[in-house]
């Protein structure tokens, strides 16, 4: 089938199966490999990208659900060679670790501060639920989103 959509800003028409995953169609197809696959069950969050303002587990969405969506993934975030405030300030705060959850709690936190630019603790608790650090981050973590939003 043919699928359009607009990929980080830019339209976007391919043929796809019906039956191929996002995260399959980004990595494989789109050489897209910023958003991961870590457990392929919407358990940890690794392959999380933001459609049409929300964030989503990519290894549960079927690519041909994307039909006039707004996809945005980690390598969206970057303009002009400059990276977005939420990934400097990750760097910045150390709350990165062995990185392979990162990319999944940029974009849970960039949904985040979308809709709610100075969220409580609670609030980003919440936000980032479904993505797991099995490095134990979640400090560096949480003070990063913190500071993201004190500063924005």
């Amino acid at each position: 089938m043919t699928l359009n959509f607009i990929l980080n800003g830019r339209p976007t028409e391919l043929e796809v199966s019906p039956d191929k995953r996002l995260l399959d169609l980004l990595r494989e197809d789109l050489g897209l490999t910023g958003t991961k696959e870590g457990c392929g069950e919407g358990e940890c969050g690794a392959c999380t990208v933001i459609i049409d303002g929300e964030a989503m587990h990519s290894c549960l969405v079927l690519a041909c659900q994307l039909e006039g969506k707004s996809v945005l993934t980690i390598e969206g975030l970057e303009q002009n060679g400059e990276l977005d405030k939420i990934q400097k300030i990750f760097i910045e705060e150390t709350a990165i670790q062995c990185g392979f959850c990162t990319t999944g709690m940029i974009m849970s936190t960039k949904a985040l501060l979308m809709h709610n630019p100075h969220p409580t603790e609670t609030e980003i608790r919440n936000a980032l639920a479904g993505n797991i650090c099995r490095c134990s981050g979640y400090t560096q973590i949480l003070r990063a989103v913190k500071r993201t939003s004190e500063e924005a």
